[in-house]
């Protein structure tokens, strides 16, 4: 019984101690104290972190309009690009900082933090590769200028207006809305539909009992009309002449150089008021001829 009680009044004492200890270190001010300096540090750090990186994106915003408003004329597609990579690297080097800050809070050796890094990243160096290849392909996309934002590209399957190019992916949003998300070491061909101008192809079909010098004449005196009325059009449009002819008619093509993307829009007013000028000066449309023969009965009696 001696050896039960002993074990029971150590377990008694450490309980007790363990009991004090708790009470100590939940009733320590200083220690209460530190926890929340810390805490308030922390959430400062991060407050401030986010302020500061909405007002130098802001800042950035700001400047890179006034250069596009200004007397000195700059590229408007380069402009949007490079502000927006500008905010990317801004917000990417604000939270860097605020982390060193927040780990500083801590008494964390930041310093050794950092130099084991470099000797990481060289061992992680070799396994990145692909994301190595990416920040400097999208380098050379920026500045070689192949395409920037707002631009109307084709890379690979994908077709749409750039929403951003940043230091490792690029998104391109389709017409339809759908987004595609590209690294930037991966895209190879690139077709970019805004850096020229455009031009506008409408195809006319023109009935063959039509008359065809008529027509071109009422054509030639429609197309003049329409760089008035169109300012997309950067010079008169052209009639080419008889592109085709099929069975049932006449195809004759006119062309419009338009600014760029401008052109989809250009030809289907062209297409509308093309039409409705015809109509007016008695223009035929072609339309489908059934012919039908009916062999001879004679010659199945003999």
């Amino acid at each position: 019984m001696s050896t039960k009680q002993t074990n029971l009044d150590t377990v008694t004492e450490d309980l007790e101690k363990a009991t004090e200890q708790t009470k100590e270190v939940i009733f320590n001010q200083e220690l209460w104290f530190d926890v929340g300096t810390v805490a308030l540090k922390v959430v400062v750090i991060i407050i401030a972190a986010g302020i500061i990186v909405r007002l130098l994106k802001m800042i950035v915003r700001k400047s890179f309009a006034v250069r596009i408003k200004g007397p000195l004329k700059y590229n408007e597609r380069r402009q949007q690009t490079l502000s927006k990579l500008l905010e990317n690297v801004t917000a990417y080097v604000i939270y860097f900082m605020a982390i060193i800050a927040v780990l500083s809070s801590f008494n964390i050796d930041v310093r050794g933090l950092i130099a084991g890094a470099g000797v990481l990243g060289l061992a992680v160096g070799f396994g990145a590769q692909n994301l190595v290849r990416d920040v400097i392909t999208g380098f050379f996309i920026i500045f070689e200028d192949q395409f920037s934002v707002g631009d109307f590209v084709r890379i690979g399957a994908a077709e749409g207006t750039v929403e951003e190019i940043g230091l490792r992916t690029t998104k391109i949003k389709g017409y339809t809305g759908e987004l595609f998300i590209f690294p930037n070491g991966n895209i190879t061909d690139v077709v970019n539909f805004s850096i020229n101008n455009s031009i506008a192809v409408v195809d006319v079909n023109v009935a063959y009992n039509a008359d065809i010098t008529k027509v071109e004449l009422l054509i030639q005196e429609f197309l003049g009309t329409l760089q008035e009325k169109y300012e997309q059009i950067i010079k008169p449009p052209e009639f080419l002449g008889v592109q085709s002819l099929t069975p049932t008619e006449m195809v004759v093509r006119v062309v419009a150089e338009t600014l760029p993307m401008q052109h989809f829009a250009v030809a289907r007013g062209i297409r509308r008021d093309l039409k409705e000028y015809l109509d007016a000066n008695n223009v035929e449309v072609p339309l489908p001829h059934m012919v039908m023969m009916q062999r001879s009965t004679d010659n199945l009696k003999k």
